[in-house]
């Protein structure tokens, strides 16, 4: 099977389509947002995957060839076409293209739910496997695929899964403007039979909400016009029609949102003798190591949105006094009671002044941090508001040696106002911990369990120091899904809201 799939990434990788089976010349629904900075040149790269049947992630997928660009390339073009390359830079007959798209101010989200009624049967020996696509009609007479349904096999009144898509994408802010429904039936060579279409409006789809219905006949316009008795080929019907309010981070936190801001450090052997100029953890009277530079670059980000600028700190894979047993847990400044330390210096300072006291040692177990946190975000779920996000920072130098019960900790997590940010210290390879943040596909626990959604973030610090830029997502993620709004009205800070904003040119790629 040809299972055909779009990575994008900057020098991380950003997001990645939806697969398509068995299609040579796919186009995605899968919409990609990016902020774009005019005084900066952001370098692009696009991969298209052939990714086996099972999904095993990237590492088994074929590669089917790249293409670099510039963002400030599609957004003059509007629409940039280019040839895949392969490896060596050789060219094929593959090409991708790239559209642009200019984001209104509204980033509200509808959720639709579409039914059908006595579709025609276009198979032999059995029912018709209809999915239904959604293409809005644009101002120059094209059209965009907003959205593909799943397949419901063999079933001529399917019931589709509701689905939500922002009102940016489904009308371009518009109510009035023109969407073309098209139904199918789906055929495992990707020649997919036609039963037929409608078009209908945003305004029109409204109708629906409050439990009310909008129905549309589907025509196929050659049996309209070859057939005298000819009514429909069935009906579609939209039984839901919901508009979710989507907040922004600024929202959150000037509607009084803490982001509680917690630390983790590696103190494993890895890391090498801290007397040592070659140690990781190598005290230098001139310079700071890539701990504490990575502890600062972070914690100067998260420290603006923590009111009393107090900040837990734990230490994990070494040998505490006064047994000088392993610990995976331990707070620096020695004070299970209190762990907290007076803003970031004073992380520096208790990271400076246990150092001496330890015995590095190992493993590499990350999970037991992972649910001390986890624990106190637990608590705040109790309260229904947006009072409280936990971020956890964990610095470490390798690949961690608990990644089951780690996978467990995080779905776990995952359910909770939570983040996880894992900066990797030093030049090891870091390859295996791209399983964490799903870079290569969705995490799973050990007893498959998926998670709720992506809470971990993994960078190595060397691409950090490198103009990684923290972003808000995995906040919004949580607060929008749960339905959980600001603690205070948006009216008494939109002005500051409008100003805060005005920097950035938000855009989209849509299709490739």
């Amino acid at each position: 099977q040809y299972l055909p799939h779009i990575v994008f990434s900057f020098s991380l990788q950003v997001d990645r389509t939806e697969v398509i089976r068995t299609c040579i010349n796919p186009v995605y629904s899968k919409l990609f947002t990016v902020d774009f900075y005019f005084e900066e040149v952001q370098r692009l790269r696009f991969e298209v995957h052939d990714i086996s049947s099972n999904h095993n992630g990237l590492k088994e997928a074929d590669f089917l060839g790249g293409m670099e660009c510039t963002l400030g390339q599609i957004v003059s073009q509007r629409k940039l076409s280019k040839s895949l390359l392969k490896h060596g830079n050789t060219a094929g007959k593959s090409s991708i293209t790239v559209i642009a798209e200019e984001l209104s101010g509204n980033d509200d989200y509808v959720e639709l739910a579409f039914n059908a009624r006595k579709l025609d049967d276009k198979d032999f020996f059995s029912k018709s496997d209809p999915f239904l696509e959604i293409f809005r009609m644009n101002d120059d007479a094209t059209q965009q695929l907003v959205h593909r349904t799943e397949v419901v096999m063999n079933n001529l009144s399917p019931a589709w899964k509701s689905f939500k898509v922002s009102v940016n994408s489904l009308c371009s802010g518009d109510p009035d403007r023109r969407l073309k429904c098209i139904v199918w039936d789906w055929d495992s060579n990707g020649k997919h039979d036609f039963i037929g279409e409608f078009t209908s409006t945003f305004k029109e789809m409204r109708g629906a909400m409050e439990g009310k219905q909008v129905q549309w006949e589907c025509i196929n316009p050659k049996y309209k016009a070859k057939k005298k008795n000819y009514k429909n080929s069935g009906t579609v019907i939209l039984n839901l029609c919901k508009i979710h309010k989507m907040h922004s981070f600024l929202d959150y936190i000037m509607g009084g949102c803490q982001i509680q801001f917690t630390v983790a450090i590696d103190f494993t052997a890895s890391n090498g003798d801290p007397r040592n100029s070659c140690s990781l953890h190598y005290i230098h009277p001139y310079q700071p190591n890539e701990y504490l530079k990575a502890l600062v670059a972070v914690g100067e980000i998260c420290q603006d949105y923590d009111s009393d600028k107090m900040f837990p700190a734990f230490g994990f894979g070494a040998r505490i006094p006064p047994e000088y047993t392993v610990s995976h847990d331990f707070a620096i400044n020695f004070n299970e009671d209190n762990p907290e330390c007076a803003g970031i210096q004073g992380v520096v300072e208790a990271y400076q002044s246990c150092l001496p006291k330890l015995q590095l040692y190992g493993p590499t177990n990350i999970a037991p941090i992972i649910q001390k946190v986890a624990k106190s975000a637990s608590e705040e779920t109790n309260t229904k508001e947006a009072s409280q996000y936990f971020i956890l920072l964990i610095l470490t130098d390798g690949v961690i040696t608990d990644m089951a019960d780690t996978r467990e900790a995080i779905v776990h997590a995952s359910h909770l106002p939570m983040s996880v940010i894992i900066v990797g210290v030093g030049n090891a390879d870091f390859s295996d911990m791209q399983m964490l943040d799903g870079d290569d596909g969705i995490l799973r626990s050990p007893k498959g369990e998926p998670v709720l959604r992506d809470i971990v973030q993994f960078v190595p610090f060397r691409n950090f120091k490198h103009g990684h830029r923290a972003n808000c997502v995995q906040i919004l993620d949580y607060y929008n899904g749960k339905g959980i709004k600001p603690k205070c009205s948006s009216e008494m800070y939109k002005s500051s809201r409008l100003g805060a904003v005005a920097h950035a040119c938000n855009l989209r790629t849509l299709r490739c």
